[in-house]
């Protein structure tokens, strides 16, 4: 951490929604502090809220900026493209009205993939990558997620909003808490996204974001292949143990594929280990920030790693493990699409 750096205190005031309209379409977002600019991604069916707890504290030090995605929260909901490839251009086109021409990227599931969009995209505008419990990295995704792109699962989603149901809902996730379960790690955020989804509006969002990116065998989208891009951009991936969403493995397939990566797992969290243990979340990632340079984009450096491929993360220095992890899932799920 950076010493005789002066801490500005930052209120619950300073972190209110606001709103701006990019192409036509209402985005809301959360913006607070001055400094480096640091963008907290949401994952699906959750919105800038979710970040909350840690937005004051990053702001001491950080421009912080936090959106709710099209699709999310209080930003317009339209009947549009939720692929990750147009959230990342959500993202630049927020920036870009915002006055912010780099940042560091906090992504956390859906987001996490958004963000490794982002950096593959643009990535004259990423400085750092924080990747929390992200998606994109092998087909494996809770069997409650994969239900839930099936057709006709909107008609599913849609009882949920039944007073019966609700309550049927909230008391099903509490037993699973209650049982210890890794779904019941996460019962507070779980019942959040629930009530996130009170109109058809709102359910065809998801279902639309959700198809983006999961169907009945798992997660249809991969950033292994071009995970080898990540060289000099400094990354840290951080997981939950007992995630049951995007299972632990994938962190470590994760920091396999990605030369450089710093790997942290808070022990007994699940799929939102910023809510399980916030103080250590927020110093990782200012401890992160501090103690890395941001990325040193050049044309010529994205020209050669393209050139390259994927041998230039083992050209000078193999690592087997890297190889293995990555030549077995590109040819296991050689079909899957590589937005």
């Amino acid at each position: 951490m950076a010493t005789g750096t002066r801490l500005r205190p930052v209120g619950d005031q300073d972190v209110r929604l606001r709103h701006t309209v990019v192409h036509g379409y209402c985005r809301a977002y959360r913006i607070a502090g001055e400094g480096p600019p640091v963008v907290l991604i949401h994952g699906i069916g959750d919105s800038s809220a979710t970040w909350a707890e840690l937005i004051p504290g990053l702001a001491r030090r950080y421009t912080v900026l936090a959106p709710d995605l099209l699709g999310h929260g209080a930003s317009d909901k339209p009947r549009a493209d939720y692929s990750v490839a147009a959230y990342a251009n959500g993202i630049r086109d927020l920036l870009g009205v915002l006055g912010i021409e780099r940042a560091t990227l906090v992504g956390h599931s859906l987001g996490g993939g958004v963000a490794m969009q982002f950096a593959y995209q643009f990535p004259e505008h990423t400085d750092r990558l924080v990747l929390v419990g992200t998606g994109g990295v092998g087909r494996e995704v809770n069997p409650v997620l994969r239900a839930a792109a099936l057709p006709g699962a909107d008609l599913l989603l849609a009882t949920l909003s039944w007073p019966g149901m609700r309550l049927s809902t909230r008391l099903a996730i509490e037993l699973l808490r209650l049982l210890g379960t890794g779904l019941g790690q996460d019962a507070p955020d779980l019942l959040n996204l629930v009530d996130a989804l009170p109109d058809a509006t709102s359910r065809n969002a998801f279902i639309r974001t959700l198809r983006a990116v999961v169907d009945w065998r798992g997660q249809v989208v991969t950033m292994l292949d071009r995970c080898y891009l990540t060289q000099g951009v400094p990354t840290m991936l951080v997981w939950g143990s007992r995630d049951s969403v995007v299972p632990e493995v994938h962190a470590h397939r994760a920091h396999a594929a990605m030369p450089g990566s710093r790997l942290e797992i808070f022990e007994g969290a699940g799929h939102f280990p910023f809510h399980a243990d916030p103080a250590r979340f927020l110093a990782l990632v200012e401890d992160f920030v501090e103690t890395t340079r941001p990325a040193d984009w050049s044309a010529q450096r994205w020209h050669d790693l393209l050139h390259t491929g994927r041998s230039a993360t083992t050209a000078a220095d193999p690592d087997p493990l890297y190889e293995a992890v990555v030549e077995r899932e590109l040819r296991v799920e050689s079909e899957r699409s590589a937005t």
